[in-house]
């Protein structure tokens, strides 16, 4: 099947994700990142380095549930540096929205940190599934492109 990557007139990353970016150190509890994205309404953190600002991973909803709750484990005494995604998949704020689908499902994430020039130390915001879906509402005329933003959303819920 032919990737999102190649239709043209899509929007950019930057235009389409969520400019909300809310970070946690490494080296916070479980309890402080459930409180902080309760708080926030939000389903991931940016996990930074404890003595810089640079993102060293990302905890999501589902760490959260899988490797606290799910394993009877105190919230309280849990770090996120045990339990975050390390492997932080980044996209460029001007990459078309394909592109960031293809990645997605590439490296079977469901958040992808966007920064600038390809510059880690320079996050942006972050692509979700949410994102994803207000992009479809927004471009309903383009059923071949919904279908595999949906089919992308699929792939990588099962992971």
């Amino acid at each position: 099947m032919q990737g999102l990557s190649s239709v043209s007139n899509l929007r950019t990353i930057g235009e389409s994700m969520t400019k909300k970016l809310e970070t946690i150190k490494a080296s916070s509890s479980a309890q402080e990142a459930a409180e902080k994205m309760r708080d926030r309404k939000v389903s991931s953190l940016v996990v930074i380095d404890d003595d810089s600002t640079k993102p060293v991973g990302i905890i999501i909803e589902r760490n959260l549930v899988r490797k606290v709750c799910a394993q009877h484990a105190s919230s309280k005494h849990t770090k996120i540096q045990d339990i975050m995604s390390d492997a932080l998949v980044t996209t460029d704020a001007i990459s078309e929205v394909g592109v960031a689908a293809d990645i997605m499902i590439q490296n079977q994430v469901r958040h992808l940190l966007v920064v600038k020039d390809d510059d880690i130390t320079k996050p942006l915001g972050i692509i979700t599934p949410s994102d994803f879906a207000g992009y479809l509402k927004e471009n309903l005329n383009m059923d071949n492109i919904n279908a595999k933003i949906i089919e992308s959303l699929r792939e990588i819920e099962t992971y």
